[in-house]
């Protein structure tokens, strides 16, 4: 696992499939965790902090933007490491509970062999669930960042969320977006349940105003974030009239 300095607030966790994310605020000493990586992460993750100066325990929180398992995988290690709450919103919360399986995305026929690349470098093993998940829904702020605002972008699944970070202009987009790992230029994530969502969630993140913008995917955009996606939303038609 890479560990990369985004901000002095911010680092990035990036894993042989995915990436996480680990916000800081000096003025409590806590940290939040954005996504906790594929089956396995958890350990590593807690080492980061170590490496950085921080106790595991100062994580607060583990906000996950999605069911898939290399953004939850590591979520019930890493919690049972730091006593930090989970949370989700409430329509994928069940999944990652265990209560639920996990509707599939519909692939466009170019995804197909990107997929099973993925899967094949995850880790194998079971899903270990975390004891509790704390449901969370559109428009909730929660106690980090300076008011971390939950934006729900279904589309990639039922229960996608964003966080947007107004005070700091920063916004985690989950796989809602990606980076394109040949040129960096902002794209739609793929792998969706539905791409119509996908699209107008896309368009709602572009909307927003952020100057970083951090993604399941690909590398962030660390400045002018809010036009790079509104040009990138642009390409995939106008929205939809009344």
């Amino acid at each position: 696992m890479d560990v990369i300095e985004l901000l002095p607030r911010l680092h990035l966790l990036r894993f042989p499939v995915g990436q996480a994310y680990l916000w800081y605020d000096p003025d409590s000493g806590s940290s939040t965790l954005i996504d906790a990586g594929p089956l396995g992460a958890g350990r590593p993750i807690a080492d980061a902090l170590t490496a950085l100066g921080r106790s595991p325990s100062s994580v607060r929180r583990i906000v996950l933007t999605h069911f898939h398992e290399d953004h939850v995988g590591g979520a019930a290690e890493f919690a049972a490491l730091s006593s930090a709450e989970v949370l989700a919103h409430r329509l994928d919360a069940p999944v990652i509970r265990g209560e639920l399986p996990g509707p599939p995305p519909v692939f466009e026929e170019w995804e197909r062999p990107i997929h099973a690349e993925a899967a094949r470098r995850l880790p194998a093993g079971e899903p270990v669930r975390p004891d509790g998940v704390t449901e969370v829904d559109d428009g909730e702020v929660l106690d980090f960042g300076g008011g971390a605002r939950v934006v729900h972008v279904p589309g990639h699944t039922d229960g996608s969320i964003a966080l947007h970070l107004p005070a700091y202009g920063v916004l985690f987009t989950g796989d809602a977006v990606a980076a394109s790992p040949v040129d960096g230029s902002v794209l739609l994530g793929v792998f969706n349940l539905d791409r119509t969502r996908a699209v107008a969630s896309f368009r709602r993140l572009a909307a927003l105003e952020a100057d970083v913008a951090c993604f399941g995917h690909g590398d962030p955009v660390t400045a002018n974030a809010s036009r790079l996606l509104g040009e990138s939303a642009d390409t995939h038609g106008p929205p939809p009239t009344a």
